[in-house]
Formats: C-alpha cells, structure tokens, sequence
C-alpha cells in the first residue's frame, strides 16, 4: 500500500531510509539496529563525497539505492519498503531527502514548498526574515556589480564582510574580507568554484561580518515540535589569512544565560524554514542586538559529534530520532553530566611535519576523553583553513567534573601543537 493512503493507526514497522548516510548518518544503523529496525541506505552517487568517504559503512545497510539522476524509480522502490522515516544523514543528502520524504512519506516530511530554505543559504535567511526574525544583510547574486550596488546601498562599502558558498558545509569557501579589501577579485576568483561536495558555485553570498558569541544549537523536531538536544558555544580564530577557523566547541548547561533567547529564536527559524521532523543543526551568532542566522542543516551534527553528547548529556540527536520512531520518550531539554570542550587541531602553516611525537601526552591529560591525530613524520599538511582541514588533522575531546582542570588541559594541547615542526 503507498504510503500515501496508509492507515494513521497502522504500526510503522518498515526500515529507515537514511539519504547520504555518511558523517553523523553514519551512526543510525547501530542505534537502529538494538531496536531489530533496518536501515536501508540511498546514496547521491555511486561514491561519498571525498570529504565523508571515511565514514560510509556499506555493511550496515539491508539495501543501498544508488540515485542516479531519475526519482522515480527510487520514489517507486522506497514506497514498496514503506519505510518508517526517509532523513537525511548529512549535507550532501539533504536535498535529495527533502524530495523524496513528501512523495514516500507525506506523514512525516518537512513543509515542502520550503525545501529550498533548508539548503540553499539565501533561500533560507529570505524565509526567516519573512516570518519577521532578523536576519544578517547579505546578498546572493553570480553578478560582481550587483555586490557593488548592494554595498553602496546597504552602507557597506569598506566594511568588514564574508564571501561565500549558498551551498556548502564546514566553512568551505568562507572568506572573510577585512573591510572589503579586495572583495571583487575574491569573488571573481570564488565563482564557479568546486566546492567539496562536487556542487559549481555558481552563485555566491555576500554578508555583512558580525561579531559575537557564535552558537550551534542542536535540535529534534517532531510533528512541528522542537526541543533542544544541545547548546555548544564556538571560538573560532583567525589563522593567517583564513577566517572562522575552529578553535573550540564547549558544551554549555541548560540554564546557561543565553539559552532562552537563544531557544525562542531557533524555533522560530525552524519554523518559519518548514522544518517538522528530524534533526536540526543550527549555527547562531549572539550579537549585542540579538541573536542572528548563520545557516541551518536539516541533518545531525556532524563529525560523529552525537557520540560525544552522549558523554556530556547521556543523549544525542541519533538516540532521540531512534526513541521517536521506535515508541520512546523524548524530553524537552537535556541535561549536562559533565564539563567538555572539543579542542580542533590548527596548523598554522602548510609544510612537512617533524616532531608528532609532541602530541602523544595528550592522552595523558586528566580530562582526556577521546583524541584522534591523523599526521606522522613526514607528512604533508595543509595550513587550517576550514573544519575540514580540522578533522582531517586531528581534535581533542576533553571531559572532566572540573572545568578548570579542562582549560588547563587545552592549554597543554596547544603546547604540544607549538612543539611541531612544519617546514615549507
């Protein structure tokens, strides 16, 4: 029977469909799995995204349906699963999951005139300032004097800005201009980029830079409900000319200051882009006027962060998807068991690295929870420019009762950090 015309009080007894299941998605199968539900996997090409690639596990998956440019035969075979949910598991997966939910799924999709808000950055801060919550300026054109014209209506012209991708993750493309220098050769430059989805930037996105405390809010919707799964505070530093690279990520506590603004003003975003069910990633910053939109992913947090909130909070985005579709409670705020912080990795120049051994006291730290460092002797390594580069070299999960103790430890991290060699 399509989906369709099922019966509202049928039990939903079909598998999962995870979109891209890569990065985060990845982890559904395991937490799917203690509850006997099957996951069936669609995938937007026949290989991952280079950045993800890693973490595709096609074990895991009763079946993989490879999306070759034609819906409807995928349309036709996930109707005859009658799967329970069809989500996306990480950016590149989102488009394609918001396509497809309304034709398999119309019981549990997201608003589907709004798909386009869910993705495309521009489309997204357009639908937020519509439902009147303020927005950053910013213009998105593929036409160099339109920013011109912009600039000079809004009062920008030498100020600070960001140039970047409409379509992207993980601070790929991310330029910040420090007023303006330049801004019409970064853009020329920028256009028609290949960003490392394999997507054209055909189209870019001018903003005015804002200041602030920058937050990622975590979220799980379900039949138009939001709640918060977590709160992170981000620092983020520049490295040489590379803006908003990752420094830390700090869980705050539910009753921390800002987390009232900070939740009303979110799911006022989540509603007014369509979203109704699954997990949100939401990046927010605090300016002194309020709290604005940096961009929003309709998919878990990504870099496998769920399995870290489970230590700082006994929960994640993943356990609360998995709880809904299979029956369970879900609460409407978290709680923090334990101070933690991600510190990220930063190579402050490209070369070839000597001296890794610096890095190996690290998990000796008295809040050493988890660590991963991906350099030897002699490799090459590219200076830090976006999250990727990030992950790609290594991060630091600190954990401890004591906050102190956390800080204490980062500052040892980066000790070991200086101890490298990187020689061009």
């Amino acid at each position: 029977m399509p989906n369709a015309e099922r019966d509202p009080a049928a039990p939903w007894d079909g598998p999962c469909v995870i979109v891209d299941p890569y990065s985060s998605g990845a982890l559904f199968p395991e937490a799917l799995a203690e509850h006997s539900v099957p996951v069936v996997a669609v995938v937007t090409g026949p290989r991952a995204p280079e950045a993800y690639a890693s973490s595709y596990r096609p074990q895991d998956f009763a079946e993989i349906i490879v999306y070759e440019g034609d819906l409807e035969p995928v349309v036709r075979r996930l109707r005859e699963l009658d799967p329970r949910c069809v989500l996306a598991g990480c950016e590149s997966g989102v488009e394609l999951a918001e396509r497809l939910a309304p034709r398999v799924l119309p019981e549990r999709c997201n608003v589907p005139e709004l798909a386009a808000a869910r993705r495309d950055k521009s489309s997204m801060a357009d639908a937020v300032a519509a439902a009147g919550l303020p927005v950053i300026p910013q213009l998105c054109t593929a036409d160099a004097d339109e920013v011109a014209a912009w600039l000079e209506r809004e009062g920008l012209t030498g100020a600070d800005l960001v140039v970047k991708p409409p379509k992207s993750a993980s601070t790929d493309g991310v330029i910040k201009l420090a007023g303006g220098a330049d801004w019409r050769g970064v853009f020329t430059r920028q256009l028609g980029r290949v960003n490392q989805f394999g997507e054209i930037d055909d189209r870019l996105l001018v903003q005015k830079f804002v200041t602030g405390t920058e937050y990622v809010i975590d979220t799980f919707s379900h039949e138009g409900k939001h709640a918060l799964v977590d709160v992170c505070a981000y620092r983020k530093i520049d490295n040489g000319p590379h803006m908003a690279v990752y420094d830390t990520m700090r869980w705050l506590p539910p009753d921390d200051p800002a987390l009232s603004e900070l939740a009303e003003y979110v799911f006022g975003v989540l509603d007014a882009v369509g979203m109704r069910f699954g997990a949100a990633h939401v990046e927010v910053m605090g300016t002194a006027e309020g709290p604005l939109l940096i961009e929003l992913g309709a998919r878990p947090h990504g870099g496998g962060q769920p399995r870290f909130n489970r230590n700082a909070t006994g929960d994640s985005q993943i356990d609360q998807t998995v709880r809904w579709l299979t029956g369970g409670e879900l609460p409407q705020s978290y709680e923090l068991l334990v101070h933690q912080m991600c510190v990220f990795h930063i190579a402050p120049r490209s070369g070839t690295v000597r001296g890794t051994s610096a890095l190996e006291g690290i998990r000796a730290l008295p809040s050493h929870h988890f660590s991963i460092q991906n350099l030897a002797d002699g490799d090459r390594v590219p200076a830090t420019r976006d999250l990727v580069d990030s992950l790609n070299f290594g991060f630091v999960i600190l954990a401890h009762p004591d906050e102190e103790q956390i800080l204490r430890d980062y500052e040892a991290v980066r000790a070991g950090e200086r101890r490298l060699s990187i020689e061009e």
